[in-house]
Parts: structure tokens; C-alpha cells; sequence
């Protein structure tokens, strides 16, 4: 039996695969961060609901990847400091985020995200890791569906040039 044969999780990963699996948690750090800090910005519960459900997703991505990193004797991205709470209100007007704006930050994050777990699972040589970066692209497909249907819903989403007159 081969060294890339039996259970994926014996085989050692490829230096694509280490990279990609720690830039996957540095990310996701980022987006804990910075999502914590949107919630403090946001005023829509539909935006905010979304927002909670995107750092769900991002802790759990934390940890699966730093638990995948540290298995295979790799130190995983260091994690960033906790922010303090915030409310709205003391947010000075000039310096908010208004709702759309996060809207369509987080909406292009998503399709940003979906195209990385493609990366990785396209690169992805252990069956356990193109699983994990299959996993995720679908919870970011189904996060993104939501997030263009409140964009639409709000009357947020800006659309990219439309074709009015169709040739005939």
C-alpha cells in the first residue's frame, strides 16, 4: 500500500493544502473580527440575523481548519483579540457602516469564499480536505442566496448593467 493510499487522514498533506488550510483559518479569523464589528454597525435584524449566521460559520471554520493544522504538527494562524461591545448609537454618524454597505461587503466575502473552496478543492490531493472546502462551499452557496434575496428584498442590491432591449 502507497504512502497516498488508506485513510486520508494518515496521509500527509501537500504543501497546497497546508497553506490553503491555514489561510482558510487566518480568513475566517478576519471575518469573526470583522463581523462582530458589522453586528455593532447593523440596524436591520434580517442583516443581523445573516451576521450571526456568517460567524457561526467562521468559528467553525476556525476550528475545524486549526484542529486539522495542529493534527498534522502545523501552528495554525495566530487568533485576533476580542472586540469590545459596542452600541449603535455611540457609533458617530460619519463613521458607520450603514446597512447596505455591509450587505454588500458580506456578499461579495461569500462569493469571494466560494471561489477559495473551489481552489482548495480542486488542489485538494486527501479526501478529508476537499470534503471539508465541498462542506463549506455549500453552507456559503446557501448563505449567499440569502444574502442576494435580502439584497433584492431591501432594494440594496446594485445591479451591474441590464439588457433592456433584447435583439429580436
Amino acid at each position: 500500500m502507497g504512502i497516498l493510499s488508506g485513510n486520508p487522514k494518515d496521509e500527509p498533506m501537500h504543501y497546497g493544502e497546508i497553506f490553503s488550510v491555514w489561510e482558510a483559518s487566518m480568513l475566517a479569523k478576519g471575518m469573526v473580527s470583522c463581523y462582530e464589528a458589522y453586528l455593532y454597525h447593523a440596524g436591520d435584524k434580517d442583516l443581523k440575523k445573516i451576521l450571526h449566521n456568517l460567524l457561526d460559520q467562521a468559528k467553525l471554520e476556525v476550528k475545524e481548519c486549526d484542529e486539522l493544522l495542529t493534527d498534522n504538527g502545523i501552528a495554525p494562524a495566530p487568533g485576533l483579540p476580542e472586540r469590545p461591545p459596542a452600541n449603535l448609537e455611540d457609533i458617530p454618524v460619519g463613521a458607520r457602516f450603514t446597512d447596505p454597505e455591509i450587505a454588500a461587503k458580506i456578499a461579495a466575502d461569500t462569493s469571494l469564499g466560494l471561489v477559495a473552496c473551489s481552489s482548495v478543492m480542486g488542489q485538494s490531493i486527501r479526501e478529508d480536505i476537499g470534503a471539508l472546502f465541498a462542506k463549506y462551499h455549500l453552507t456559503k452557496t446557501a448563505l449567499g442566496v440569502r444574502i442576494l434575496q435580502m439584497n433584492k428584498e431591501k432594494g440594496w442590491l446594485i445591479p451591474p448593467p441590464l439588457q433592456i432591449k433584447r435583439p429580436e
